[in-house]
């Protein structure tokens, strides 16, 4: 029997991507793959049922049949309750599960014996580049996010010479030079904003200028000892703290990409800061889900604070579905082959540190240390 991947339709609100499109199936069906698709699962994204078909995947409609006849289920979110409830032990599914978030669903799995992997506790190693879904689906982020701000912002970005005058250029801060951060920069350059970035990690600067932005940084020498940077003083950290409020309250775009998965978002624009900006001004902050960069922001809906706009959008990457779903099942499709035998079968063999660092549930038993413990301290 081939290794067989099943593709459910997202049912997640406002989830539009899908785990695999129609590009991956020639090459996982030639590997030895059989490969069943949802009908509809690609709609949202613009992968229509018969592309899948001609692709050579199945297009099936009994979602029950879906969950329980496959080896591996793939998805972009992690499965409801009721999904969950499809799978039995043995099964694998592989998403972006959120576990600090989804407590109620590892348990679930746990008890249902059902091995369940984890794309964002893939390792950041170069091995893993491949199948990072974080990054991929941080580059769109920070794509749309640029474009949001040019959207919502009341100035061009571009500088412009018009019989009417000169136009001056928006002026844009995006704080954190992260992947997320950098795309955001590029998106913003490319538009003929002023970019300036922001980040604690002074090794981001070289990114930041080779982007065309100016990078916020203190004018003092902080070489430490064996090639290493210093802490900053007291004093120096509430120059930096200065530096970038003021950056802000000049902004008139602030992007804010500042996140870290399964942990709240650090706090970088408090209320004092977005008092200090113009009205017409807007911010993004790209860590609404995870409680935010902003102190202002509210999670999935835009506020207004004296006229300048905090927009706390969440799942951005559903914004963009086409090229989100392409980038992640190519991601899906490297992670997918340490999970293949060269019998083309099932691996029950997780002894790859990259399977190692990723798998969440197994046996009955929750593998994650950290999940682990936050669900002991909840009962």
């Amino acid at each position: 029997m081939p290794f067989s991947v099943a593709v459910p339709k997202e049912v997640t609100p406002g989830e539009t991507r899908v785990a695999l499109t129609p590009e991956v199936i020639p090459r996982m069906v030639r590997a030895g793959y059989s490969v069943t698709v949802e009908q509809g699962a690609g709609i949202s994204a613009a992968y229509l049922d018969d592309a899948y078909a001609k692709a050579g995947a199945t297009v099936v409609t009994d979602r029950t049949a879906l969950f329980g006849g496959a080896d591996v289920v793939v998805k972009v979110q992690a499965p409801t309750l009721d999904e969950i409830g499809l799978l039995h032990a043995g099964q694998v599914v592989v998403a972006l599960m959120a576990p600090h978030r989804n407590l109620d669903k590892v348990a679930k799995l746990r008890d249902q014996k059902v091995t369940s992997f984890a794309l964002e506790l893939l390792p950041r190693i170069t091995r893993a580049q491949s199948m990072d879904v974080l990054s991929s689906q941080a580059t769109v982020a920070g794509y749309r996010a640029a474009l949001i701000g040019a959207y919502m912002a009341p100035k061009f970005f571009p500088m412009l010479t018009t019989a009417a005058g000169t136009i001056r250029p928006a002026r844009v801060l995006i704080l954190g030079a992260g992947v997320a951060g950098l795309m955001a920069i590029a998106t913003s350059k490319r538009l003929g904003a002023i970019v300036e970035g922001y980040d604690v990690r002074r090794a981001a600067g070289e990114q930041v200028r080779s982007l065309g932005a100016r990078f916020l940084e203190l004018q003092i020498n902080a070489e430490g000892t064996g090639g290493y940077a210093r802490e900053l003083t007291d004093d120096e950290k509430k120059q930096e703290a200065a530096m970038v409020a003021k950056a802000v309250g000049e902004a008139d775009v602030v992007i804010t990409t500042a996140n870290v998965p399964g942990r709240k978002a650090p706090l970088l624009v408090r209320k004092e800061m977005v008092t200090s900006m113009r009205s017409g001004s807007v911010i993004i902050d790209l860590a609404a889900e995870s409680g935010g960069n902003v102190e202002l922001t509210q999670p999935g809906i835009t506020v207004d604070v004296n006229g300048v706009r905090i927009v706390g959008s969440t799942n951005l990457p559903a914004q963009l579905p086409f090229h989100a779903s392409q980038m992640f099942a190519k991601n899906l499709e490297a992670f997918l082959k340490l999970l293949v035998t060269p019998e083309k079968t099932l691996s029950t063999d997780y002894t790859d540190e990259i399977l190692t660092a990723s798998l969440l549930t197994r046996n009955g038993e929750v593998l994650h240390a950290p999940t682990r413990d936050a669900l002991a301290g909840g009962k």
